[in-house]
């Protein structure tokens, strides 16, 4: 690749909306590092995408150690080239009462879902800042503007991962870096969503979820907006989902 190529880092993909997201970019001509820690997984949708005529490269990191992501973008930029647009997708969803969240499972939550993304959202911004130019776009959710109740871990992670942003996307904004969050408000319509919510997802009507597909769709226009229209945050729902 040459210092000109596009790349696109997807930290946190399976077979929902992070294998949607490097599909979608891999289509629009990005050369894509797919990031999870399964590495059967990441080879299979890395195989899909090299199949269908783009590139898809496969990096194995622990998302929550420092040295992991400082290496893995390093490695991506001395492998692929310099990396135009970073998409933070990792979480760890998590439904308990309060009275029975373990401290442990909610340090474990807010590591996989906010520090991890600090760390991918700094290391983003040290790459792009010098080049002038770049998108870093974090995956929210529902509980990134309120806390439901049982979602007590859950809401303390992605409501400070939106703050973070919001800080990040101030500083750097002026540099040349986009830095935009989306909500996605309202289940998404994957294998993982369908087994752990199939009670609810049974009784949602036609159209009551949100395809993988649609929402990469958002992720690729937020990375080509013009700069003189950037967004901070999207919010994606339903037509039928209240709110």
């Amino acid at each position: 690749m040459t210092k000109d190529a596009k790349i696109a880092l997807i930290a946190g993909v399976g077979e929902g909306l992070g294998g949607a997201i490097a599909r979608r970019f891999a289509r629009g001509g990005f050369a894509t590092a797919l990031v999870a820690r399964s590495a059967e997984r990441l080879t299979r949708i890395a195989e899909e995408i090299e199949s269908g005529g783009g590139r898809g490269v496969a990096y194995v990191a622990d998302l929550r150690e420092e040295t992991a992501v400082t290496k893995l973008f390093e490695d991506v930029e001395k492998e692929l080239g310099p990396i135009s647009v970073a998409v933070f997708n990792a979480g760890a969803f998590y439904r308990a009462s309060i009275l029975d969240t373990p401290a442990d499972m909610f340090e474990k939550v807010w590591r996989l879902s906010c520090y991890a993304g600090f760390l991918v959202g700094r290391e983003a911004a040290r790459h792009m800042t010098p080049r002038g130019h770049g998108s870093v776009i974090f995956s929210g959710a529902t509980a990134s503007l309120r806390g439901g109740s049982h979602f007590a871990a859950f809401a303390a992670a992605k409501g400070a991962l939106r703050q973070m942003a919001q800080s990040m996307a101030r500083e750097l904004g002026p540099k040349g870096i986009h830095v935009a969050s989306v909500i996605i408000d309202g289940a998404i319509d994957n294998a993982v969503t369908r087994e752990r919510l199939a009670e609810r997802m049974a009784q949602l009507p036609a159209g009551g979820a949100l395809k993988p597909e649609h929402i990469a769709e958002t992720y690729w226009q937020l990375h080509h907006q013009p700069r003189d229209a950037w967004s901070l945050e999207l919010d994606l729902r339903p037509a039928v989902e209240k709110f």
